[in-house]
């Protein structure tokens, strides 16, 4: 979407419950951010896998949404999905006209964003992986987790700290390279 002379496109941050992403959306955005965040209750023992971020108290239960503008007129509409299997029903709808996604990991929680991966690569979406660093959780080498993680070498993985705006922008701008990137690579191939 073009703006004046600014280019609005649109981001997913996408990821497991309690990885972080409202937190990143928060700390990244120009404007007040739009959160639909609702209390965990005991509705959702055993039905919300709390192991490891037992200091939990809300949920996203919808969406995040923020705005940020890069370099020269490039602003970025940050939608953060919910991380719940009850709510990914969203996910089909926030990725409507997306460019990209980065699907943040909490590295104590590594396997909670298996999911996020699959729903991306099952769309041919771009994205990149945003390796949160949470205080006192496993820090493992990069190169470790895409292993791990089983991502092809074009994939982006970079260690990240959700509540440091410089952080998230350095993501952020990741992103919009790879998006950029794999566009020209598939032009590239197109003609041959």
């Amino acid at each position: 979407m073009q703006m004046g002379t600014q280019l609005a496109v649109k981001v997913l941050v996408a990821g497991g419950f309690g990885a972080g992403k409202t937190t990143m959306v928060n700390t990244v955005s120009e404007i007040q951010t739009l959160r639909t965040e609702e209390m965990l209750t005991s509705q959702s023992v055993g039905v919300d896998d709390t192991s490891g971020v037992e200091q939990k108290t809300t949920t996203t239960v919808a969406m995040d949404f923020g705005r940020i503008t890069l370099g020269d007129g490039l602003v970025l509409y940050v939608f953060g999905t919910p991380g719940q299997k009850r709510f990914w029903f969203m996910w089909d709808e926030l990725a409507v006209g997306a460019i990209g996604a980065v699907v943040l990991a909490d590295t104590r929680r590594l396997a909670d964003c298996f999911s996020s991966i699959d729903f991306f690569e099952r769309r041919g979406m771009p994205f990149i992986v945003g390796l949160n660093r949470f205080e006192g959780a496993p820090q493992p080498d990069i190169e470790a987790v895409r292993h791990a993680l089983d991502l092809e070498p074009h994939i982006p993985v970079i260690a990240c700290d959700a509540r440091e705006r410089e952080s998230v922008k350095q993501v952020l701008i990741t992103l919009v390279e790879h998006v950029l990137g794999t566009r020209q690579r598939q032009r590239s191939t197109a003609l041959y």
